[in-house]
């Protein structure tokens, strides 16, 4: 396979020479993507090289620690684990490779299609917030591990996913025990997005970004119960009975 580099302003795409018009796609739609989170974030990364990966087998091979994230994921969102981060680059399937990733179900496709703009709102979490990584070491990956909710929940959240990750949702609450507030690292690529999804619909936008930036001490308590405005077993209650909807629909 032949690599070559494919230029926008912010980012330079590394893919195969044969898929340049999917990488030229995939460009535009993170420059649109830069451009709407530069309307809410102080700092928004550029130079920001995207290398598309043609299978799974080559991506873990360059991110390493991605393989060790999707192990201790809850089964229902380990395919979701399409991309990683590193500073100044981030590693994901090829436009392709996602498409053949996909369930057959409702959403997943276009979720995965958002892969890109999710490592993408990594890096823009990084830059604002010093407890969220990259870099990556073994000791931010542990500090990762523990504040999965958060990283994962926010780039989730960012990138549009959380609508289309409705069937996995409920194919996990329906598969696992009662989830735990805010969601253990297994359930974050999941269920850390319906965090910010109940919070913006009860307190706007502006306060996940607030969120998305917040030190997660003490496991993130004080910071949900600033976000959310109460207590943390009321945001807790109201967070259950919203994933609840998920499985009436």
């Amino acid at each position: 396979m032949a690599w070559v580099e494919t230029e926008s302003l912010s980012f330079t795409a590394r893919h195969d020479s044969s898929r340049a018009l999917e990488a030229e796609r995939v460009l535009d739609d993170l420059e649109d993507f830069r451009t709407s989170l530069d309307g809410f974030f102080e700092r928004v990364p550029g130079g920001i090289t995207v290398v598309l990966h043609p299978n799974s087998t080559a991506l873990s091979l360059a991110a390493p620690w991605l393989p060790l994230a999707r192990a201790v994921s809850a089964p229902a969102g380990r395919r979701y684990f399409a991309g990683w981060f590193a500073r100044g680059e981030v590693h994901v399937l090829a436009p392709e490779a996602l498409e053949q990733r996909a369930a057959g179900t409702p959403g997943s496709q276009e979720a995965l299609r958002r892969s890109p703009r999710h490592e993408y709102a990594h890096l823009v979490l990084g830059a604002n917030n010093p407890s969220l990584p990259p870099p990556f070491t073994p000791a931010t990956f542990l500090r990762y591990v523990r504040s999965a909710w958060l990283c994962e929940g926010a780039a989730a959240h960012f990138s549009g996913q959380v609508p289309h990750l409705r069937q996995a949702v409920v194919r996990r609450l329906r598969e696992g025990r009662k989830p735990s507030f805010p969601p253990s690292s297994p359930d974050a690529n999941l269920l850390g997005g319906t965090v910010f999804s109940l919070l913006e619909r009860e307190q706007g936008g502006r306060a996940c970004v607030a969120l998305a930036a917040a030190s997660v001490r003490e496991g993130g308590r004080p910071a949900l119960e600033e976000a959310f405005g109460r207590k943390l077993g009321s945001v807790q209650r109201e967070w259950h009975d919203y994933l609840e909807g998920f499985t009436a629909r």
